[in-house]
């Protein structure tokens, strides 16, 4: 939905919507505009005064969307330019948790539920049309919609499967982690890579024989006839009646999956317990105290854990991407975000060590992170001493990398007498990791940022540093 990087007042494409030739997305400073041919405009014209649309427009299931009076953005003479209520952040379902997922794919169900009623359907159904505006979904690819043809069975149905049902089945009846599947490829899971992960004893689970089996068999069978499987339906009388049992069942199935490792860790599970309380306390006053100095556009949070720190962020700032590498405790943030009706938090799963990266077409198609936002301010509590002990990172590169984002940064050092140091290292060869100290580090450091700020904690075996960008003018230190 937005183009990073894009200088002010110059139009900078969105490579992540070139695939439909009838519409294109730029960023013009922080403005989202849209522009659509005669056919898509004719579409939006139809879609744009129905009920269903109005109404999702108003309860922001559907972003924010006005036709503008202005010159084209681009070369093209596009019959009529949009402008998108913008969009923070831009996530990527490989970037989500399971109830994000799911969120996002009954999102989808419903408004193509809705639409149906008044003769709208959707062309696709892919995640990408769904971001998240804190813990809320709201659909984002309005030229998504068009009128139905009668006879047409719903084109978005095997992109439905691959890139949210497939994903959400692995993780439901398999305790699978959905991410790197879609990660590995911008289209999702295919059915014959579904069926072959699925099948087995247990393969009678909900959805499996008419989602899976049936759309594996149905590939195979057109792959060796060269048919059209659209085509088929219309000959065989597929009804607006079928599309919308269709639909209907889809939703029954999808609000009917639960992850159940999620469920039954769900009030209890936490990582906190290795800090002192009066630690912890002190470390959320060095936050807070930090945060407050000015609001901030964008902070990260990497290793948010419950969000314990990303709740103090995000009284001073836009936007706070919370992002760790357990996927269940993201579920588990974002369940309670959802409860709260928090917008300024967005979670992810992210694992810093290996961030997710572009992908799609020239690997560009759907960017990484560093190239969809840029940090302010940046919270690395707890996180170094596993990027160097558990994923072997030099500290050099890892300050390094935190030096690139041009951002302040909110340090935590465990030193080699914290017991969590010496519970890593018990895991490596002898000598592995003896550069891992303390005075090393802070040399380290002070090669690279300003200091503003030491305070070694009262558990005595961890440091906090705020880091500010070398180039800047530093704040007083105390």
């Amino acid at each position: 939905m937005t183009a990073a990087g894009s200088e002010p007042g110059r139009p900078s494409y969105d490579a992540g919507s070139f695939r439909d030739p009838s519409s294109r997305v730029w960023r013009v400073g922080d403005r989202i505009l849209r522009g659509l041919d005669d056919s898509a405009a004719a579409a939006y014209e139809t879609t744009s005064t129905s009920r269903f649309f109005r109404e999702a427009i108003a309860d922001r299931r559907i972003v924010k969307t006005v036709t503008v009076d202005e010159p084209s953005p681009d070369e093209r003479d596009w019959a009529v330019v949009l402008e998108h209520e913008r969009i923070p952040v831009v996530t990527y379902p490989h970037e989500w948790s399971f109830s994000m997922l799911q969120d996002a794919a009954l999102l989808t169900l419903r408004l193509v539920r809705a639409a149906i009623d008044e003769g709208i359907t959707t062309k696709d159904a892919t995640a990408y049309n769904v971001q998240f505006i804190g813990a809320r979904p709201v659909f984002i690819d309005v030229p998504s919609f068009e009128p139905y043809l009668e006879g047409e069975a719903w084109w978005g149905y095997r992109q439905f499967c691959q890139l949210f049902l497939y994903p959400l089945m692995f993780t439901a009846y398999k305790d699978l982690p959905h991410q790197p599947w879609l990660r590995g490829s911008v289209d999702g899971i295919t059915p014959e890579h579904a069926r072959r992960v699925l099948e087995g004893r247990r393969s009678g689970h909900k959805g499996y024989f008419s989602h899976v089996w049936l759309h594996a068999k149905a590939d195979r069978r057109v792959t060796d006839a060269s048919a059209d499987t659209i085509d088929e339906m219309k000959k065989a009388g597929y009804t607006r009646a079928l599309y919308i049992a269709t639909i209907d069942r889809l939703i029954a199935l999808v609000e009917g999956l639960e992850w159940q490792r999620s469920e039954s860790t769900w009030g209890d599970y936490s990582t906190r317990g290795h800090y002192q309380s009066k630690d912890l306390i002190l470390k959320g006053d060095f936050v807070r105290t930090i945060a407050a100095r000015r609001r901030r556009s964008e902070v990260w949070d990497i290793g948010a854990n419950d969000g314990m720190f990303s709740r103090i962020a995000a009284t001073h700032a836009d936007v706070v991407l919370a992002m760790d590498t357990d996927d269940l405790v993201v579920d588990r943030l974002y369940r309670e975000l959802r409860t709260d009706g928090t917008e300024g938090i967005v979670p992810m799963v992210m694992n810093f060590a290996d961030p997710t990266p572009g992908i799609g077409w020239n690997g560009t198609e759907r960017p990484p992170l560093t190239s969809r936002s840029g940090p302010d301010l940046v919270l690395a509590l707890a996180v170094v001493h596993h990027l160097a002990l558990t994923h072997n990172v030099p500290i050099a590169a890892i300050l390094d990398r935190f030096s690139a984002l041009d951002a302040e940064i909110v340090l935590e050092v465990p030193t080699e007498h914290d017991p969590m140091v010496a519970k890593l290292k018990r895991h490596k060869r002898a000598g592995t990791h003896d550069a891992y100290t303390l005075g090393a580090i802070e040399s380290r450091i002070d090669e690279r940022f300003d200091v503003a700020e030491r305070m070694v904690l009262p558990g005595g075996t961890r440091m906090l540093f705020h880091l500010c960008p070398r180039r800047s003018p530093s704040p007083a230190r105390r």
